[in-house]
């Protein structure tokens, strides 16, 4: 039994060390090659979408950009749609994935995420003269705009609010603004975005929920080194003031928290 348990030490400690080397080498791999190659939509407005030039631009484009030169590397996004885009990870397309991916329970069982470097909110929208509505609980018997299996959606039933279907934050703002919704539950980053875009636009925030839903960069399983040394370049990005002007240049205002 002995001579068993032995073997069986050796053979963990022979696969730990084996997992650490070749956790290692990616990152060696990474920065040898000078390139970390990063899989995103390219359809994701305000994350990462095409300009009118056709030019790959956003927020997280931007983001990927400066963390990569942190690493002393360049950007190269591989683009694919958000079906496939995880999955492209474990088959190696790329060294991670930059795309407003949420850090939640059930990936981080299949994943490794960096620290989060964005955060958003569910916040309550309505117009700009709407004195009525100051609250999540103010929602009872008005009418909100939601699209109706969101998590948005939930809330404002919960709140006893008439949903009044939609596809999306588009057009659930303008059912806002033409009057034949009363308020939304939506994205803070989402809304940030719109009044970026339409600074004069009649529409308000008036509450926000407390819990922040956190995106990170994801990593396949199994790789600290590399884990960490994102890490190392979201703070670094963060010090220095380039998170900032990156996210004052889409939002407005720091996402991170």
């Amino acid at each position: 039994m002995s001579w068993f348990k032995a073997i069986a030490a050796a053979a963990v400690l022979q696969a730990l060390t084996f997992s650490a080397a070749q956790a290692g080498e990616n990152l060696d791999a990474i920065k040898s090659a000078g390139v970390l190659k990063i899989g995103t939509e390219g359809t994701y407005a305000p994350f990462t979408f095409h300009d009118g030039e056709g030019k790959l631009v956003g927020f997280d484009v931007e983001i990927g950009e400066a963390v990569a030169e942190k690493l002393g590397v360049k950007a190269e996004f591989i683009e694919g749609k958000w079906d496939g885009l995880i999955a492209g990870l474990d088959v190696e397309r790329y060294d991670v994935v930059i795309n407003q991916v949420g850090i939640t329970d059930a990936r981080k069982q299949k994943y490794d995420f960096s620290d989060p470097y964005i955060a958003s909110k569910a916040v309550l929208i309505v117009r700009d003269s709407n004195d009525d509505i100051k609250g999540f609980e103010d929602l009872s018997g008005k009418k909100a705009a939601q699209s109706l299996t969101s998590n948005f959606g939930k809330l404002a039933v919960e709140a006893g609010a008439e949903l009044v279907g939609t596809d999306g934050f588009d057009q659930s703002i303008q059912l806002v603004l033409t009057r034949r919704a009363d308020a939304t539950i939506n994205d803070s980053l989402s809304y940030l975005d719109f009044k970026k875009q339409k600074p004069d636009a009649p529409v308000k925030v008036v509450a926000e929920k407390a819990n922040a839903d956190h995106s990170g960069i994801l990593v396949r399983k199994g790789d600290p080194e590399l884990v960490a040394a994102l890490n190392e370049a979201l703070a670094d990005i963060k010090a220095d003031g380039t998170y900032q002007a990156i996210s004052d240049k889409y939002f407005g205002q720091d996402v991170s928290n």
